[in-house]
């Protein structure tokens, strides 16, 4: 098993003394170690949220879970030495970084990828480290399977989102992805790996799924899957009163009707980053304003649904069955959009935003964020008081607001703002 250490080669003499220990740590660890460039910058000094940077000592890619269990193990023994799993870097307030200590890039390790047939169902057996949009190519393409649960992002790790909860428009229906785990394999923190599940190491499973990666990294995962369909409809709908929103989407999560029920909130403008630009899904498809009420405030919402087919099924079906779904809404008419797109463009719809924002540059900007449950009881005040008041001119960012299950919801925590 073989990882390597990459040195960050400090500003100063004192800093520099570093040296030794990164040699040290590397022949302790029996890993081969090449020594780089890096500043402030480097890549284990920054994370997506942009407002942290901190100078590790390395930055070690382990190719296995022993690596791992290595590099844990000298940590643990260390009276001040510091590990951190980064996966995909995707972390908001610096949770992928240590300074002064070590970052394991954890989408170095070998992937291992099994499909598992227990008592009729299918599994798969994934690297910790895998991004979650290779699973959905390999088991869709492979076996025309799927994991049910999905984040809306997808260049995220296996163990970085069951470290969080992993939520998405698909939560309301089948939970979280830490709902959708039966087994992990998990080093600890004093560098022992463990298998776990509910019934073997149970503690330590349930500690592991949402724990913010403070009881172990995850180093592999048993996902649960189902047949992968074959087309989307995805449909977006306006609202200009939030009451009529809330009930629809609530009353759409209690019924199951839609396989994906999400939501985000708009500025009543033309602005580009927040407004009624955001909303059309096609490049022929145009938002007409005059369709607003004149008694529109400043913000208004829009419900995304999503209703998974076959290729097999009839269009006029699928009509039929969206059109009378959508009929007891109670939406702006004029302002519905929708589109037709393959599963695997859907789940990777956002994939094309991060394309664009990196080529205009404002994937690299500070994103901080806020990761709010809000009751049922209390989110018509908080739309008053915060999306009409607070957040009445947007936030330059998406302002996402869709409905979850209590009962459905059983571990982690939510990566974006949601209503209950």
């Amino acid at each position: 098993m073989l990882a390597y250490l990459e040195h960050f080669v400090h500003e100063n003499d004192a800093e520099s003394r570093q040296d030794d220990d990164v040699a040290t740590l590397s022949k302790a660890l029996e890993l081969q170690a090449s020594v780089e460039e890096f500043g402030p910058t480097g890549v284990a000094g920054k994370d997506f949220g942009g407002i942290k940077s901190v100078k590790p000592l390395a930055l070690i890619r382990p190719s296995a879970a022993a690596d791992v269990a290595r590099v844990v193990k000298h940590a643990a023994a260390s009276s001040s030495l510091t590990v951190a799993a980064r996966g995909n870097g995707h972390s908001i307030n610096g949770q992928a970084m240590a300074e002064q200590g070590l970052v394991l890039d954890m989408r170095a390790i070998q992937d291992p990828f099994e499909i598992l047939w227990i008592e009729g169902s299918p599994y798969v057996d994934v690297s910790g480290g895998a991004l979650w949009e290779d699973v959905l190519k390999r088991c869709v393409s492979e076996f025309g399977l799927a994991p049910r649960s999905w984040t809306d992002y997808l260049s995220l790790t296996v163990g970085g989102t069951l470290s969080y909860a992993g939520v998405s428009g698909q939560t309301f229906r089948y939970g979280p992805q830490t709902s959708n785990v039966t087994e992990l394999e998990v080093v600890t923190g004093k560098g022992d790996t463990l298998c776990c599940s509910q019934t073997e190491n149970s503690e330590l499973f349930f500690g592991a799924l949402g724990g913010l990666g403070q009881f172990g990294i995850i180093t592999r995962a048993r996902v649960v899957l189902q047949e992968a369909p074959d087309m989307v409809r995805w449909i977006r709908v306006v609202y200009s009163e939030f009451e009529e929103y809330a009930r629809d989407a609530e009353s759409l999560v209690e019924e199951y009707c839609f396989d994906y029920v999400e939501g985000f909130v708009l500025v009543n403008s033309d602005n580009r980053a927040n407004g009624w630009p955001t909303v059309p899904l096609g490049p022929e498809q145009v938002f007409d304003p005059t369709h607003i009420p004149f008694t529109a405030g400043p913000v208004l919402y829009c419900l995304e649904l999503a209703l998974h087919y076959r290729n097999a099924d009839h269009p006029s079906r699928v009509d039929t069955d969206v059109d009378g779904l959508l009929g007891r809404l109670r939406f702006i008419q004029g302002l519905k959009f929708q589109v037709d797109v393959t599963y695997m463009e859907f789940l990777l719809r956002v994939k094309r935003v991060e394309e664009h924002a990196k080529g205009n540059g404002t994937w690299d900007a500070p994103h901080p964020w806020l990761n709010l449950f809000v009751s049922k009881s209390h989110i018509v005040d908080f739309d008053r008081e915060v999306f009409k008041k607070i957040l009445k001119d947007g936030v330059d960012g998406p302002i996402l607001v869709y409905p979850l299950l209590r009962n459905k919801y059983v571990l982690g925590s939510l990566p974006t703002l949601h209503q209950l």
